[in-house]
């Protein structure tokens, strides 16, 4: 359920950095009509797409400006979802990961460049090429050092998903070899980041979770955030998983699981809010220029470029994926883990970073951008103060448009047209869409109850006209004569 405004401002307090002045981007107009848009958008697509649960969060630099959730966390029981229900953030993991090994970095205990069997002398995977340059630190990070995608275990198996052991991995080392040359291709692998982790480890002296939340996941702040999916939150704040989408439609429980030795790479749980906080402190590093759990340079320096694979297709940082799209960088990672689907992207330039959650097996990118395409603009102007970039509407003249805001059928042709603020006027969008954005259409009222569609060269095209019953009540609208009624 979306959060209240009280609780949006309590978690704004949380984020803001002490002696900090928050914009408050979120009293913005624009913003406000852009976070209701990207609601209705999730919540719809979650219903078609019969996800139990999804969480998520939007976050401008220290200001958090919308958290909640929609569904179920336990649909046999009808618990809801809320934006502190913990998920599996499986891959996601590899960001704390590289953050606790860069930490030793900087202390002078690892260096990028060393091979890493300088620090795990039992990390003897036979090399099948013998050209090779060595399997380094900085390789594993960049999932360029050759290595297999996995330990030597089928962990990723239905039905009860045997993740291994930090013995068993080890142990399982004698069986594999490189999968290729050193630096010649992207090969994503759990191994290599579970290799990480073993680094800190070794070179720490402490156990890997312990270093972690000592080091990393307390100084953060991070209160709902797991090194390994916590058991004792199971029938409670932690959601349950559910599988893809089955020829029915329906989607199957998955059982519980805890990646025990591949933790370091795909482990963690958290929740939505804990993972704004997470892309906060980023955003807030960055721009200090000083020191908080990691050097600011050192932060820079994870989410540049260190690999680009030589088909040009995958490009990555230190730990982090690095994407280019519709000109504009975006730095974060997903998570696939059986039962969950999670994805943080930040957007360093305009200082926004979206969280998707969701309890079952679905495609997050869509979400992540489909989010950030409709709430961005909005950001920008609000937080650089400029005035808005389509024409205001004559609020004097226009009419109360809380009546028309809902949603309308397109049955047998479509899903359903929801009517939305939209910069300042009102707007259709259709659903469910994988492009949310494009799926605006912009309305202007005319008279009465009558609106015109507005083409993208802003001349007026057909009308669309509103009808309500007897009390008054908005039931539907005619489009070319054509009626969509109105179903909630």
């Amino acid at each position: 359920m979306p959060r209240s405004r009280a609780r949006v401002l309590a978690l704004v307090a949380l984020l803001a950095v002490p002696g900090t002045v928050s914009a408050q981007v979120a009293d913005d107009a624009r913003v406000a009509e852009a976070l209701a848009a990207a609601r209705t958008w999730l919540e719809a697509e979650r219903a078609y797409e019969q996800i139990p649960a999804v969480s998520a969060a939007i976050v401008h630099d220290q200001e958090l400006l919308w958290s909640g959730a929609f569904g179920m966390a336990h649909p046999d029981r009808q618990v809801p979802a809320t934006a502190t229900t913990v998920y599996s953030i499986c891959s996601i993991s590899k960001l704390f990961t590289s953050v606790a090994l860069m930490q030793l970095r900087d202390r002078g205990l690892v260096d990028l460049r060393d091979p890493v069997s300088k620090y795990l002398p039992w990390f003897q995977l036979h090399q099948q090429y013998a050209g090779s340059a060595p399997i380094t630190v900085e390789g594993i990070l960049t999932h360029s050092a050759g290595l297999p995608r996995e330990s030597d275990q089928p962990y990723w198996s239905a039905p009860d998903f045997p993740f291994p052991t930090r013995e068993e991995i080890i142990a399982g080392l004698k069986n594999q070899e490189t999968l290729y040359p050193a630096w010649k291709y992207f090969q994503y692998s759990n191994l290599g980041l579970t290799l990480a982790g073993e680094i800190v480890r070794a070179v720490s002296g402490m156990p890997y979770d312990r270093y972690v939340r000592e080091n990393v996941i307390g100084p953060l702040g991070l209160k709902d955030t797991y090194p390994e999916i916590p058991e004792q939150l199971r029938g409670g704040q932690l959601a349950d998983g559910y599988s893809s989408l089955t020829r029915e439609g329906t989607r199957d429980p998955t059982p519980f699981f805890q990646a025990k030795g591949i933790a370091p790479a795909a482990g963690y749980a958290s929740t939505a809010e804990d993972l704004a906080r997470f892309a906060s402190w980023q955003m807030r590093l960055v721009r200090s220029e000083g020191e908080d759990v990691l050097k600011a340079t050192t932060l820079e320096e994870m989410q540049r470029v260190h690999y680009v694979d030589p088909a040009w297709n995958t490009f990555w940082g230190l730990g982090f994926s690095v994407a280019r799209r519709n000109d504009k960088t975006f730095v974060g990672h997903g998570g696939s883990c059986p039962g969950f689907r999670t994805q943080l992207a930040i957007q360093k330039d305009d200082r926004i970073a979206v969280v998707f959650m969701a309890n079952a097996m679905v495609n997050t990118a869509t979400y992540v951008y489909g989010v950030y395409d409709l709430v961005a603009e909005a950001i920008r102007a609000a937080a650089k103060k400029t005035p808005a970039t389509t024409p205001a509407p004559d609020t004097a003249s226009v009419p109360d448009l809380a009546p028309y805001l809902g949603t309308y059928s397109e049955q047998p042709w479509g899903g359903e047209s929801a009517a939305i603020r939209w910069k300042g006027g009102l707007a259709l969008m259709s659903l469910p869409t994988d492009n949310p954005l494009r799926a605006i259409t912009r309305v202007k009222w005319v008279e009465g109850d009558t609106f015109r569609r507005v083409r993208d060269d802003e001349e007026l095209g057909e009308e669309i006209v509103f009808e309500r019953d007897a009390s008054g009540r908005v039931t539907g609208y005619r489009q070319f004569g054509n009626l969509s009624p109105r179903v909630r």
